[in-house]
């Protein structure tokens, strides 16, 4: 069994895995991040499946990209509960996630950075990696896309309809990602590639103010 945590933007999730299903998914929306009722969540989920994080296999999160704060809170969660039970740990890109909802053989995903710009990826169906991520404004990304044989997947598009070609495909992810991310932190896990807590890390793919700043 998997406990993933997303709290990378203001509408996160947790979610409870067993390998490839679902077991419950929790939707959690907050305007002022997610410390003070994440271990609360957790709490109440697990009870309701009478299991204990001392069950768990693995621990999974979304790395981001993201809001920065949202970012680090899900992960030092990960980090935390992994060390406190002795269990290996998984970071998901939060990009990557969303491309599981798609059905194409690739798989443009689209996150709102702010600012003008988007979080933008491209994924194959084996939620491999087919162009870095980038962050960059939505025309930009869009003409490095292929003019055909792929398909848009986000949460909300409707900022970008405006743009693109009426004939490619879009799929509207739903705002929990934490099942998804259980379920590729289980291949993960499968395949040899959880990690020591301490080694996963943020996928920003943005720096910081305070970095841009120094």
């Amino acid at each position: 069994m998997i406990l993933s945590i997303d709290t990378t933007s203001e509408f996160g999730s947790i979610a409870l895995t067993d390998r490839d299903r679902i077991v419950e998914e929790v939707l959690m929306h907050s305007t002022d991040g997610f410390g003070h009722l994440l271990f609360g969540q957790i709490e109440m989920l697990l009870s309701r499946h009478g299991v204990s994080v001392h069950e768990m296999d693995c621990f999974a999160g979304a790395s981001g990209p993201g809001s920065f704060t949202g970012v680090r809170i899900g992960l030092a969660a990960v980090k935390g509960l992994a060390e406190a039970t002795g269990r290996r740990a998984v970071a998901v890109s939060s990009l990557r996630a969303l491309a599981s909802f798609g059905t194409a053989a690739l798989r443009a995903t689209i996150l709102d950075a702010r600012r003008g710009e988007i979080y933008g990826a491209l994924y194959s169906d084996q939620l491999e990696a087919a162009a870095p991520e980038v962050v960059v404004s939505f025309p930009a990304w869009l003409a490095t896309l292929p003019e055909r044989g792929f398909e848009f997947v986000a949460t909300d598009f409707s900022p970008f309809r405006a743009f693109v070609d009426p004939a490619i495909p879009v799929v509207t992810a739903p705002r929990a990602l934490a099942g998804a991310i259980g379920r590729i932190a289980w291949r993960e896990w499968e395949a040899g590639r959880a990690q020591d807590p301490a080694a996963i890390d943020a996928n920003y793919v943005r720096r910081s103010d305070a970095e841009l700043k120094s």
